[in-house]
């Protein structure tokens, strides 16, 4: 118990990866872990599309920039922060080894005639994508990788289907990075007594 808690606690971000390749062992061993996330109605709505190609990160990394600096640019942010976040985009993306995009589907989830219900069944698959993405997390982390979640997709789904060719119903929700780490992270936790109620 202990053993695994200090997996989680020593978890970090990492955006920084050595060049080796990730094997296809590998791969299958985080995808494993996604799969076996819990789900509301155990449906199960995540998807996730394996980039490993560099002419395939690249065509993502520069759709997704051509949509950050249209949006920055509408946003009148000054060029030099525009340019610099454009580049900071691109290098995480076509740095990284791996990237693991999640999608969400609702293809299987349960129809509601209203939109409040509809709503929060749409909620409920996004928390089931993310708990799919949190296990990849932690077993990459496990296996000695070091992994970043990007929530940049949400702000440019269409681009990403697009540059991706995904199916019709995949919805992108996080591009996952993932590599042997070359940097190290320390971040700090706020108490449990600042963040919970007993009742």
């Amino acid at each position: 118990m202990s053993n695994f808690l200090a997996q989680i606690k020593s978890r970090r971000s990492i955006r920084r990866y050595q060049p080796a390749l990730i094997s296809s062992e590998q791969i299958e061993l985080l995808l494993e872990a996604g799969r076996w996330s819990p789900s509301a109605h155990n449906r199960q709505p995540w998807r996730w599309a394996v980039i490993q190609s560099d002419a395939t990160k690249i065509t993502l990394a520069q759709a997704m920039g051509a949509k950050l600096r249209a949006d920055l640019t509408a946003d009148n942010a000054p060029i030099a922060v525009i340019e610099a976040d454009v580049a900071r985009s691109y290098e995480r993306i076509t740095k990284a080894p791996l990237l693991l995009l999640l999608c969400l589907t609702m293809a299987d989830m349960d129809k509601y005639p209203d939109p409040k219900r509809a709503q929060n069944e749409y909620i409920m698959a996004v928390q089931s994508c993310a708990m799919s993405g949190q296990n990849v997390l932690l077993m990459a982390h496990s296996m000695g990788l070091g992994a970043c979640w990007m929530c940049a997709p949400l702000f440019c789904p269409t681009v990403v289907q697009t540059a991706l060719e995904l199916p019709a119903d995949w919805q992108p929700q996080a591009l996952i990075t993932i590599g042997i780490p070359s940097e190290e992270k320390a971040k700090s936790r706020n108490s449990i007594e600042d963040l919970t109620l007993y009742r």
